[in-house]
């Protein structure tokens, strides 16, 4: 069994990833902000679990990362820190399996939510399963950072899932071993073998059916349902008008300029309009979308008042904030705030800025 993403589209990353990628840069004295700020990317945005990073920035962060931190390790670092509960409702559906095949089915169907770069395909040989990690496209430097996040993170998930070691499993590995791995060797779980045919997770017959400490059948229903509605969500939201609004959702400063957005996604500012247009959309409604997602989690998640919240949006001045989130919503910020604080209010309702 196989399952992939096209290597013509362009998925995004989660920006939790890239979160925890930043952190860990700064446990080894590395100026994390300045690093993301640098590449155009929000430090603040990164920390939702909903947000997707374009696949371009995401490129370009972790090659800037790699490259000045020094550590070529750095995909065995981030692999320790991915927890289950950290890779969203496919987390959720893994952790609440029944068996370790089931887990490994779930993460082989659904990979693409978390790394639409990666597939994964399956086969028997020799009293194992082996499941194998190919690189959709050529990720060219990044295949070796990619590659150990993906497959050292298996590795230790599956001690979180088990609550023990998976007698017999191994990872095999393409290539020579690399000078830096004998610094991690003793951390990974399993036995890693280079030299391979192929990059690779191997699990015994006897191991597949070890039961998950947190089963729930439950649960597992739940969450797979939900990885399935975003499966296809993630797959109808492949235009690129959705890729443009990616780069919006995560840049700094914000709003971005479109010059700086065709930039990041390589075509001139005329394609970027011509495409969009295509879809019937334009850049200042994606732009107008966005802010008025945010002045809504703005409005009702913190306390922030409206001059702050107008800066953060990119506006001059409250006035210039709440013209246009009247005009968008009918409705003042104050106004919607007080009514969500206060939900037997009559309130109008809102909706969302109109193709433009």
């Amino acid at each position: 069994m196989r399952v992939s993403a096209s290597n013509t589209q362009d998925l995004g990353m989660p920006a939790i990833y890239l979160h925890i990628l930043a952190e860990l840069l700064k446990t080894i004295g590395l100026d994390e902000r300045e690093l993301l700020l640098r590449v155009g990317l929000d430090p603040v945005r990164l920390q939702s679990t909903d947000v997707r990073v374009s696949h371009a920035q995401a490129n370009e962060f972790v090659t800037r990362a790699i490259i000045e931190s020094g550590e070529p390790g750095l995909g065995i670092m981030l692999a320790r820190e991915l927890k289950l509960p950290l890779h969203g409702a496919l987390g959720v559906a893994v952790m609440s399996s029944r068996t370790l095949k089931d887990a490994l089915d779930l993460m082989t169907r659904y990979l693409t939510l978390r790394a639409p770069h990666l597939s994964v395909s399956s086969r028997e040989h020799d009293g194992a399963m082996h499941y194998t990690i190919r690189c959709d496209g050529d990720p060219g430097p990044l295949q070796g950072f990619i590659v150990d996040a993906m497959l050292f993170g298996c590795a230790f998930m599956g001690e979180q899932l088990a609550g023990t070691t998976i007698g017999g499993a191994a990872i095999l590995r393409k290539g020579p071993e690399p000078s830096y791995f004998r610094r991690f060797r003793q951390s990974i779980v399993m036995p890693v073998t280079y030299g391979s045919q192929e990059d690779a997770l191997v699990i015994p017959h006897g191991m597949l059916s070890v039961p998950i400490r947190f089963s729930d059948d439950q649960l597992a229903a739940s969450s797979r349902a939900q990885c399935e509605d975003a499966l296809q969500q993630l797959t109808e939201d492949a235009g690129f008008g959705c890729r443009v609004r990616r780069v919006i959702e995560t840049s700094y400063p914000f709003p971005p300029k479109l010059a700086r957005v065709a930039a990041t996604l390589f075509v001139s500012e005329r394609t970027l309009k011509r495409r969009l247009q295509e879809e019937n959309a334009s850049f200042q409604n994606l732009v107008d979308q966005v802010r008025l997602e945010r002045a809504r989690e703005l409005l009702t998640g913190t306390r922030m008042n409206l001059n702050q919240i107008a800066d953060v949006l990119g506006y001059a001045d409250a006035a210039n904030f709440t013209r246009a989130f009247k005009r968008w919503t009918g409705n003042s910020p104050s106004r919607y705030r007080d009514a969500v604080e206060k939900p037997g209010r009559v309130f109008l309702h809102t909706s969302t800025p109109a193709h433009a």
